[in-house]
């Protein structure tokens, strides 16, 4: 099932952009080359559709075909992944007007996306934690509730905005994702999960197939709407796959699988903490941008941002093996 999974998310996506592309094309809905990005003509966006529907055909034709039924870790995802998709596509129409849209409508549906997961049961529920004699404490049984939602939805919309801020050099979104879905699917398949495992293979599917129209020089973009779907749905994962009944050791293994975005994000708050710039305005001092100032073309920053997720995913399941011992 992993494998049909695998290959059908991959074949929607990888024949669907070229069909994308020339509607972007046709209805100019291509995003326009500005100081800050480092396209120099304008470049189709409508990837995200690509991304989102090929993830969530491929998920719903497997899992019915399968079981004949869908769980609530598909409709946690798919809901709240169109709330996400939806003011995506609104987000990218403004890029290209040349406009920016508010950034307040944004964030308060990725909390919004967030609160859809947790009503779906896709949770931090509990966690253990041997040196302070807790195996196994469960916040909702201790009337905390709310720390299992405000640790859901901290996570999730962070993370669905860390992959986004990552957007900036071809293909580095895409290729980052399908590492971190990759260490993700390890992890469900050590621990048993097999839900994960197959939401896991279709993000690696529709990640791989976006790739192939996304890597240097890029004929497509995944805008806004494809990078929050990505972000949102490996925060998901995560979640239900390492952080819904964690050892607190545990809790380190999805955070080093999702290692760059993270990184990434951290290095610029520092950066603009540092230089007393406002924190949301985007400029051009994430660590891709910081290694093409350095004399690095496209392909070698993105390559050595390739190489540092693997590193950070690595650590992780060095990580996760030594806990499970």
């Amino acid at each position: 099932m992993l494998t049909l999974t695998l290959v059908v998310s991959f074949a929607l996506v990888y024949f669907m952009v070229p069909y994308l592309r020339k509607v972007a094309l046709k209805t100019g809905f291509v995003d326009m080359p500005n100081p800050r990005k480092l396209h120099k003509e304008p470049i189709p966006v409508l990837g995200g559709a690509a991304i989102y529907f090929g993830f969530i055909v491929s998920t719903l034709l497997i899992q019915l075909i399968f079981f004949g039924k869908l769980d609530d870790t598909f409709y946690g995802i798919a809901l709240g992944g169109l709330l996400l998709f939806v003011i995506g596509v609104l987000d990218d129409y403004y890029k290209t007007r040349g406009k920016d849209f508010p950034a307040w409508p944004k964030l308060l549906t990725h909390i919004a996306a967030a609160f859809v997961l947790v009503g779906f049961d896709v949770r931090v529920e509990a966690v253990t934690i041997p040196w302070l004699d807790l195996p196994y404490y469960s916040f909702t049984d201790h009337g905390m509730g709310w720390v299992s939602i405000l640790a859901t939805v901290l996570w999730v919309v962070a993370l669905t905005n860390m992959l986004n801020f990552l957007d900036g050099v071809d293909g580095l979104a895409a290729g980052i994702s399908s590492i971190s879905a990759i260490t993700l699917l390890f992890i469900a398949i050590l621990s048993g999960n097999g839900p994960v495992a197959f939401y896991a293979v279709a993000v690696i599917g529709v990640s791989l197939a976006f790739l192939k129209h996304n890597f240097h020089p890029a004929r497509i973009f995944m805008g806004d709407a494809g990078a929050t779907f990505l972000g949102f749905a490996l925060a998901a994962l995560a979640v239900d796959g390492a952080f819904k009944s964690a050892t607190f050791v545990s809790l380190i293994v999805p955070v080093l699988a999702l290692g760059v975005p993270i990184f990434d994000t951290l290095f610029v708050l520092f950066k603009r903490i540092k230089e007393r710039r406002p924190l949301h305005q985007a400029d051009k001092s994430h660590t891709h941008h910081t290694l093409m100032r350095s004399g690095m073309s496209q392909v070698q920053t993105v390559s050595f941002m390739y190489l540092l997720g693997i590193c950070f995913s690595l650590l992780s399941i060095v990580v996760l093996l030594v806990n499970y011992n």
